[in-house]
């Protein structure tokens, strides 16, 4: 006669869960895994756009006008009060009445081994209007201490590896001669400039175009009076992002176009400034702090906000975050599997052990590991659908022969499709990934709760007797 120890239920369940615990071990090393497959991934877009240009902001026209001002200075010397004229230079920034940018996108996607990024060309063209306020005074500035023989027109752009060579600009017919540097701002100072020589009579209208290699993002930003910009891709993805959104925008698979209108009272900023910050200046004198900064990073993806008009040339689906998605639902994954072998150990009384739970949470584990490899090389969906297959056919075989039958290691490759089918969808509709995951762990605990309605979980196992049951005395 041979004897046995059974466990009772919620030992049963107490060692499931415990079992389950250790496997958040190698499932936390392969979400490490994602984010350094991630960065590495960043790093070699990086190197892609090196040496063609990063995200681009751009700045300008900006009309600068030195002009002179003269101050009293008095020091006191041996008991005496010593006072002397200074003269400095200094310059007075117009941004201009109104501006009309138009800009094309011509995307790319460059490789490098088994990573891509999205690269552009833009073609800009713009026309810019600029006149002398009436009220210099206000600024303390002396319109007669203008030298306007001396004025330039400066153009901001954040990265200027990506400027081409067909950089024009005229005014009334005549080309400016355009020199590197000495950008605006708002570009960190980078770009290229332009000498004139104006009369300050009337309006200066200028025109102008340039072509610019960047990557990822453009983005523009609005000064002056009106500002109206247009830009137009073949790419069927794009963000619109920044400080402010466009007014009318079409988005198809043959592309986008999108138009923003940007008035100076949306701004904050006045026409005219003594320093290249927009500060406004109101009626007392004091300076008023400006609007959140632009970013004038010239290599980097900062933040977006500010006084910013921005559109980003996304990439239709970021695999790397839908493999970083996936992982974390890992759990229930892993949850709902040892949900139904021990379902199967409770109710059909199929046994268990330690050692097969932990070779099928590696193996649900290592769907995972599978779907990022595969996802880098041949994308999210393919991978997914080969990282299924791959692992059902795996664990329904294994439970063949740890559940002893073809119909329950069949239930539990059922059960596993619907697993991944579930979290496929939750991928997909993120939107309402929170309500359809709520509902699914619902009817789970109503099926548990259900399937195990007449199992007294606090007894302990006996010893039974598998042959017969002695005789009472």
């Amino acid at each position: 006669m041979m004897m046995r120890t059974e466990r009772s239920p919620g030992v049963k369940l107490l060692f499931v869960g415990l079992v389950g615990f250790v496997l958040l071990v190698p499932l936390l090393m392969v979400y490490a895994l994602v984010s350094d497959r991630q960065h590495q991934a960043r790093v070699a877009q990086d190197s892609i756009t090196a040496g063609w240009g990063g995200p681009q902001t751009l700045g300008g026209p900006v009309l600068v006008i030195p002009y002179t001002e003269e101050t009293t200075q008095t020091e006191t010397r041996n008991g005496q009060n010593i006072s002397r004229r200074i003269t400095a230079r200094r310059e007075l920034y117009l941004s201009p009445q109104s501006h009309d940018v138009a800009t094309t996108l011509q995307p790319e996607v460059r490789k490098k081994s088994i990573y891509e990024t999205v690269t552009y060309l833009a073609t800009t063209k713009g026309e810019a209007q600029f006149a002398l306020p009436d009220d210099l005074e206000r600024l303390d500035v002396d319109p007669a201490s203008l030298r306007l023989a001396e004025s330039e027109l400066r153009f901001g752009v954040s990265d200027p590896r990506g400027l081409q060579g067909d950089a024009a600009a005229t005014i009334a017919g005549e080309a400016l001669s355009l020199k590197p540097g000495k950008g605006p701002m708002e570009s960190g100072g980078s770009g290229f400039h332009g000498y004139l020589e104006w009369d300050g009579e009337g309006t200066l209208a200028v025109d102008y175009s340039y072509s610019l290699r960047g990557s990822r993002s453009l983005s523009l930003v609005p000064r002056g009076g009106q500002t109206d910009w247009a830009v137009n891709s073949t790419w069927a993805h794009p963000s619109f992002t920044g400080g402010f959104l466009p007014d009318a925008r079409e988005v198809g698979d043959d592309g986008f176009s999108a138009e923003w209108s940007i008035a100076n009272l949306a701004l904050g900023r006045s026409i005219a400034s003594t320093a290249d910050t927009g500060v406004v200046e109101n009626a007392g004198g004091m300076a008023t702090p400006p609007p959140p900064p632009v970013r004038v990073s010239a290599y980097a993806e900062g933040a977006s906000g500010g006084q910013i008009a921005e559109v980003r040339l996304i990439e239709p689906v970021d695999l790397y975050s839908q493999v970083d998605r996936s992982v974390k639902y890992g759990f229930l994954v892993i949850g709902f599997t040892f949900l139904t072998f021990l379902m199967f150990d409770l109710v059909a009384g199929a046994r268990v052990a330690a050692a097969e739970y932990l070779l099928t949470g590696a193996g649900l584990v290592l769907f995972f590991v599978l779907l990022l490899a595969f996802a880098e090389v041949i994308g999210f969906t393919a991978a997914f659908a080969g990282a299924t297959l791959a692992i059902v056919g795996l664990l329904t075989a294994y439970s063949m022969a740890v559940l002893g039958t073809k119909k329950r290691a069949m239930t539990v490759g059922a059960i596993l499709l619907g697993l991944y089918a579930s979290l496929y969808v939750l991928l997909s509709l993120e939107a309402l990934s929170l309500l359809i995951g709520s509902v699914m762990l619902f009817v789970a605990l109503a099926g548990v709760m259900y399937a195990t309605r007449n199992i007294d979980w606090s007894s302990v196992g006996g010893r039974k007797d598998e042959e017969a049951e002695e005789p009472a005395a």
